[in-house]
Parts: C-alpha cells; structure tokens; sequence
C-alpha cells in the first residue's frame, strides 16, 4: 500500500492532493485514482516551483 502524503499548507483534509512516493499524484476527494508521475518529472517540477518559473505573477 502506498502512503500519500498531502502539503501541511492545505486548509483541511479534504481540499488538497497527495503525492504517493514513486506513484503520483491523486486529489484528496477522489483518491481511488492518481496521475502517475515519474521520479524524474517530479524532480523537474519540484525545481521549477522552487525556483518561481511558475509563478502566475
């Protein structure tokens, strides 16, 4: 079984995604399915959202 985790951020537990470690990411309200994600793309996102490339403003 995978252990998801979601942002310590998020409002409350049922308004947010989680992130299972070398599965993907799932939304908290539908959380029979995910969006699988590789290690490689993660990291590749993780550094452009912690550089701000993706920031809207």
């Amino acid at each position: 079984m995978t252990e998801w985790r979601k942002s310590s951020y998020s409002p409350n537990s049922s308004d947010c995604v989680a992130v299972g470690r070398g599965v993907g990411i799932r939304d908290t309200k539908a959380p029979a399915t995910h969006l699988p994600v590789s290690p490689s793309a993660w990291a590749v996102f993780l550094n452009a959202a912690k550089s701000g490339a993706l920031d809207l403003s």
